[in-house]
């Protein structure tokens, strides 16, 4: 028998006037699974932070913290270090573990692109992103495929399917 999923306090925000939505219950699970199947996270308590906005944000934001002026589907903002040096969490707190931040105009777009539902691409963004504050990446093809593995891993069960 499996040990119960760790307790997952997800904070969802829309940008105000964004006609846009979360299937929060759905997308909490998403959350749930890719944390507890990561060592060393599988236990504790944690909170995430996601984020859908428009194309002004997102870019704002990519221009911001990258130095890139141009939209984009996704940003993370990790608060922890997959090599152990996390900000320190107050005894009896959840481990606060960063924000996605998920473009719903690009979601739209994608998904038309992809010939798949809205929901699909916006579940798959937010795997990305939380792949991303969890230190994985795609630089090189090795990690590309590790990491797109671990997205189909964690998308197919909940029904998040191309």
């Amino acid at each position: 028998m499996s040990p119960p999923p760790p307790e997952a306090i997800v904070e969802f925000t829309v940008e105000d006037g964004l006609d846009a939505h979360w299937d929060e219950p759905r997308i909490t699970a998403l959350v749930r699974a890719i944390v507890s199947s990561e060592p060393g996270l599988a236990r504790a308590p944690f909170v995430m932070g996601l984020h859908l906005v428009g194309d002004n944000a997102i870019r704002a934001l990519n221009s911001a913290h990258r130095g890139i002026d141009a939209h984009t589907d996704v940003l993370s903002f990790p608060l922890i270090d997959p090599a152990g040096a996390d900000f320190v969490t107050p005894p009896g707190q959840p481990v606060s573990l960063g924000d996605v931040v998920v473009s719903h105009p690009r979601a739209l777009e994608q998904a038309a692109e992809f010939g798949h539902s809205t929901d699909r691409e916006i579940g798959y963004l937010v795997a990305h992103g939380v792949l991303h504050v969890l230190g994985y990446d795609h630089e090189v093809e090795a990690e590309r495929t590790r990491m797109r593995q671990r997205e189909e891993e964690v998308l197919r069960p909940l029904g998040f399917i191309r």
